[in-house]
Formats: structure tokens, C-alpha cells, sequence
């Protein structure tokens, strides 16, 4: 079963949601079973690489509420992570573009180190006091390669604006067609839909309808032919052997 899960690094409930979502699935009888793939979504597609602001100011001016109001919303989302384990810094973070974090979270995919890369990507704009946003493109370098990627490969991706650009603009054109207006947005086997930052025991409860609900193999042919089972493969004695060379009498 696959899960899909679009996000964006600048997305605090995408923080808690893949946590919570992340318990649900270790509890899950058929979690080796499952593969997550995460997919991009920018909340701020028009905000200009350089452009970068404290979080309070962003949210003031987009939502139009008090820098009290702002703040206590942050508080807030600091005790729902504290309860998820995560550390998260409810004063001085920053914010700005992410497009260029997605594209390296498609590479990343390639090299089969997206939720690796995701996580500290996480950790770095959530918890830690260096902004992903204000230190150029060798803060993204050194937090790709502390993912496990090669920093020289990273280095080209981030020096070349097409690189995976497709890819990031794919993903949010797709999350459009199925109906995703935020997120955190989970796609269960592209038959369920789970939108935020839901408790652990909703993603749980959505994990086992998903599971039971796949659809039985249907053998077309029942009629017995050849085959290989898990004794083997028995070559039946009325037929030469393939590959077996045949040996001359006069030999």
C-alpha cells in the first residue's frame, strides 16, 4: 500500500501531522508493507527566493491578526509538538520560499533518502535557532548531506533552477486535481484522503479501512500449467532439460 503525503517545509502542522501519522504506523500490523511517499506543496509559491521575514510579521499581514494573537498561535503549536516529542521554537523563526527544498527532496527521492532529507529539513526550521531561509543555498548543502546525500550532487541540483523543477510543479498540479486546498493532505492508495494534522488513532483507523479495503487478485486462468512453487522448479522427465547439452555416443 502506498501513502502519499504532500506538505511543505514552512507548514508547522506538516511537522506534528507526520509525527502523529508516524505513530499510527508503527502500531500498523502491515507497516513493512507500506510505502510513504512524500510529495510537494508550497504555501508561499509567490514569495521571492530572497524574500525572507520573521514569522510573526508573515502571519500578521496574511491573516490579519494581532502580533499577540500570532504569538499565542505559536505557543500553541509548540505544546501540540512538545506532546509529539518535537522540539519546536516558538520565538525568532523565520520563513520564505521553499521551492528550492522540494526540488532537493525529489532528488533525494531518487537516491531513496526523502524522508531522511524531510525530517531534518523539519528539525532545522522548527527547532533549531539557523534558518533554512537566510543562510543561502550552503545551509540546504550542508543539511542535504547530513541527510545522506552526496553535497557536490546537491550543490548542482540548487545551482540549476530547472533541476527537478518539473517534478516539484507536478506534484502540486496533482494535489490541485485531487482536491488538496492545504495540508498536511495523506493519500492512502489513491482511494483515501486524510486533510491535517489528524490524531494518531484517525491516521490508525484510516490505515486499516485502507488496508481492508484492497481489492482481491483475481486469477484470470485457473488451469494448471507449468509453474515454480517454493520447493522449486521440477522438470517434468518426458522433456530434455533446457540448457542441458547432449552428449554424443560416439563420444
Amino acid at each position: 500500500m502506498r501513502v502519499e503525503i504532500w506538505s511543505d517545509i514552512a507548514c508547522p502542522w506538516c511537522y506534528v501531522g507526520k509525527a502523529r501519522f508516524e505513530k499510527a504506523l508503527a502500531g500498523f500490523a502491515h507497516r513493512d508493507e507500506v510505502e510513504v511517499v512524500h510529495r510537494s506543496f508550497e504555501l508561499d509559491p509567490g514569495r521571492a527566493k530572497g524574500d525572507v521575514q520573521p514569522v510573526l510579521s508573515m502571519l500578521t499581514a496574511k491573516y490579519g491578526m494581532s502580533e499577540a494573537q500570532a504569538q499565542a498561535g505559536e505557543d500553541n503549536l509548540g505544546a501540540q509538538a512538545a506532546a509529539e516529542g518535537l522540539d519546536y521554537r516558538t520565538r525568532d523563526r523565520d520563513h520564505g520560499n521553499t521551492f528550492d527544498m522540494h526540488r532537493l527532496l525529489h532528488l533525494a527521492k531518487e537516491r531513496g533518502r526523502q524522508d531522511e532529507l524531510i525530517q531534518i529539513l523539519y528539525r532545522a526550521n522548527f527547532a533549531e535557532e539557523r534558518s533554512v531561509f537566510g543562510e543561502g543555498d550552503e545551509r540546504l548543502v550542508e543539511l542535504a548531506v547530513e541527510a545522506g546525500l552526496d553535497g557536490d550532487e546537491a550543490r548542482a541540483v540548487l545551482a540549476d533552477p530547472a533541476a527537478y523543477a518539473d517534478e516539484v510543479r507536478a506534484d502540486e498540479r496533482e494535489a490541485a486535481q485531487l482536491g488538496a486546498n492545504g495540508v498536511p493532505f495523506f493519500v492512502l492508495d489513491r482511494a483515501y484522503g486524510v486533510s491535517g494534522a489528524q490524531p494518531a488513532e484517525v491516521f490508525a483507523q484510516a490505515l486499516s479501512r485502507a488496508w481492508g479495503d484492497r481489492p482481491a487478485l483475481k486469477i484470470l486462468d485457473e488451469a494448471a500449467a507449468d509453474a515454480c512453487g517454493p520447493d522449486g522448479c521440477q522438470v517434468p522427465q518426458d522433456r530434455p532439460t533446457a540448457g542441458k547439452p547432449q552428449v554424443s555416443a560416439d563420444i
